[in-house]
């Protein structure tokens, strides 16, 4: 097999963003809600790109867009939770992915160590410092350092193809 690389003059072209979406909708990820306190305000949005990095130490990162009503307060702030919302939270994910004002309106949550809202009734939460904030052309990939965890045993919500799904219904394949 042989590749061919392009002279260095030629433009670079790239997939359309249609095509892009497509893509992207095979894969399959967990559904997070990233908060933060703005003040004594609790500012949060829904969000997919989260990952995690390392074990050890406990690494992950977010990416947020530069356009989010929540970005500036993230990239403010010294921590934030991260909050993997259990397969029951439709509801919540639904609010966090919105423009209203108040998102936390009738919500439970309680801070963490550092402040950082973390949601009642999600699958696990975490509150994390803010190590890197890295600029990636249209978001922000925020690097952190996880300070607090908990897991509750309940199953997650996944998302996939422009739908969510309960993570404990997946049939397994071995």
């Amino acid at each position: 097999m042989t590749s061919t690389i392009p002279p260095r003059n030629t433009p670079m072209t790239f997939p359309d963003p249609d095509l892009m979406k497509q893509v992207n909708s095979r894969f399959v990820s967990g559904v997070t809600v990233v908060t933060a306190l703005d003040g004594d305000t609790p500012r949060g949005l829904a969000v997919n790109a989260f990952s995690s990095i390392s074990l050890d130490p406990p690494t992950v990162m977010v990416a947020v867009q530069h356009t989010s009503s929540t970005h500036d307060c993230l990239y403010r702030t010294g921590h934030l939770a991260i909050n993997i919302l259990s397969a029951g939270q439709l509801d919540v994910v639904k609010t966090f992915a919105t423009k209203s004002a108040d998102k936390f309106a009738g919500l439970d949550w309680t801070p963490g160590p550092h402040g950082s809202p973390l949601l009642e009734g999600s699958a696990a939460r975490m509150e994390v410092e803010i190590r890197e904030r890295l600029l990636a052309s249209t978001h922000t990939v925020f690097i952190c350092r996880v300070v607090h965890a908990e897991a509750a045993d309940i199953p997650s919500m996944v998302y996939s193809a422009g739908r969510f799904f309960d993570g404990s219904a997946l049939d397994p394949l071995a």
